[in-house]
């Protein structure tokens, strides 16, 4: 009976260190959130009114920008998926990953080739597990990306998409990307967007009701999505860095908050679990000693 209390003492301290880490990452990511969110809220519109110069000036010119016109017969499509460096986040990276698979299962439906990107070890080490081949991967900065992350990321991307995918093996004619949207502190999405070709939204007023204005490009049309557009990749994918980062941090709270419940739980009932044991040690060392007494009673009653 002793040896089982002390297996329940022994897994109670267990648990209890299991707990207090727990606590303490549940603590570290909530702190984080607060951080991560600002800087979503300070990216996105810079991105959003991009997003609007670029198809504003592919709209409302005749020229065919390779960035913005489709390929008539594409051969490759590259993936960005963005996934977490760490784990202890629950389904964060897995559902990225999962989006990745579906989108490269639609691309290959279409015919299309298609090369992988991927930040975050946990992609890195899904791919490299099942020796899968890896256009790009870059770790170390999924929890707090930075403007220069985005760009090395965009670099590598509009270098393979300027390639031609005929005769290089690393061009690509189109480029998808997989991040987790941050939709609020329960509701992460893992979502997939096209962004190169880029895909021009053009005004559905009336022209009756709204007046177009119109644009003057110094020195051309050209050149100023030559300027822009490389602005507009590089800001999206960061964008889509801050949105995921804040995703794991809120994925990684929720886990940890799980787990610290559980572990609380756990003590609990291996704390009734060893009172019943400690009981049951005393009750029996009672019946032993009561015993004893008898014996003795009854050994001295016959020599009498």
């Amino acid at each position: 009976m002793g040896a089982q209390l002390r297996i329940y003492r022994r897994r109670m301290r267990s648990v209890k260190a299991t707990k207090k880490i727990t606590k303490a990452m549940e603590l570290i990511s909530a702190s984080r959130i607060v951080k991560a969110q600002q800087r979503v809220t300070a990216s996105t519109p810079y991105a959003n009114e991009l997003t609007r110069a670029v198809s504003a000036v592919a709209s409302f010119s005749s020229t065919n920008h390779p960035l913005t016109t489709a390929h008539e017969n594409p051969r490759r499509a590259a993936i960005l998926i963005i996934s977490a460096d760490r784990g202890m986040a629950g389904a964060y990276s897995t559902n990225a990953i999962k989006e990745g698979e579906k989108l490269a299962a639609l691309l290959r439906e279409r015919g299309l080739q298609v090369s992988n990107f991927l930040v975050g070890r946990k992609a890195v080490n899904y791919y490299k597990f099942r020796n899968r081949e890896m256009a790009g991967t870059w770790t170390g900065f999924s929890d707090n990306p930075t403007y220069e992350n985005a760009k090395e990321v965009a670099t590598a991307l509009l270098s393979a998409f300027l390639a031609d995918s005929t005769d290089s093996k690393t061009g690509v004619d189109e480029i998808h990307i997989i991040f987790t949207q941050f939709r609020s502190m329960l509701t992460q999405e893992a979502t997939a967007k096209r962004m190169i070709p880029l895909e021009v939204v053009e005004s559905s007023a009336p022209v009756s009701s709204a007046l177009l204005p119109m644009y003057e490009f110094e020195p051309n049309a050209a050149e100023v999505l030559n300027a822009l557009l490389p602005r507009y990749i590089e800001a999206r994918i960061f964008n889509a860095m801050l949105q995921s980062a804040a995703s794991e941090h809120a994925a990684r709270r929720r886990a940890m908050k799980s787990a610290t419940d559980n572990a609380e739980d756990l003590i609990k009932s291996l704390t009734r679990l060893a009172n019943a044991a400690r009981q049951a040690e005393i009750t029996q060392e009672i019946s032993e000693i009561v015993g004893g007494a008898d014996a003795l009673a009854s050994a001295s009653a016959g020599s009498e």
